[in-house]
């Protein structure tokens, strides 16, 4: 069973799909939630739930206080699972402090090619069986849409290579939980504008 862990949604339980998803667990979900409220980079934050399956990650943002989550599927199936889920958080949602959730069902890199504004946390959690250019390519579509202050996790299994950042993109750790590891990046700082006389 997944559920939500804390927030204002906190136990309810979650729609999963019975195949081509794999849930995080909630032991890696709670060591990554941890981890970002450690650095205050949850609450009234805008996210982005890439390959979300059932949507528990992005979902866990919403309870927990992010302004906005956009969940993104391909697969129809697992789509309309979000769409419940979503559902149901919002039904427990506080009246006047709701978040805004919305699914999008298509595959990332569309997604990501045709996405304007700016993120502030992001999840990617693909499939293991992802290749490693193909999350490279997202990874770099994703840069330009990230606010300057931005966390990215990435969540592959734990004999996989580090993904390959983009260069806007700075690795700050790792951490493995069984046959999973999490993958945590900030956006790089610019070096310091010096003028050429």
């Amino acid at each position: 069973m997944t559920r939500i862990i804390s927030g204002f949604a906190g136990s309810l339980s979650l729609s999963v799909p019975k195949q081509g998803t794999r849930p995080t667990s909630d032991r890696v979900r709670e060591a990554i939630f941890s981890a970002l409220e450690a650095q205050d980079a949850i609450r009234r934050a805008r996210v982005l739930d890439l390959y979300a399956g059932s949507g528990a990650l992005g979902l866990e943002a919403a309870s927990r206080g992010a302004a906005s989550v956009t969940l993104v599927e391909k697969h129809a199936g697992a789509a309309q699972l979000c769409r419940r889920n979503v559902e149901s958080v919002r039904r427990a949602a506080p009246k006047r402090d709701a978040p805004d959730i919305r699914v999008s069902t298509q595959a990332v890199q569309t997604f990501l090619s045709g996405a304007t504004g700016r993120y502030d946390l992001v999840f990617l959690d693909p499939p293991y069986d992802l290749g490693d250019a193909e999350l490279a390519r997202a990874l770099a579509m994703l840069a330009p849409l990230l606010s300057e202050d931005a966390v990215v996790v990435v969540e592959r299994n734990v004999r996989s290579p580090e993904p390959g950042w983009d260069p806007s993109l700075e690795f700050t750790k790792r951490k493995d939980y069984g046959d999973t590891s999490v993958w945590y990046a900030r956006v790089a700082e610019l070096p310091p504008y010096t003028s050429v006389a």
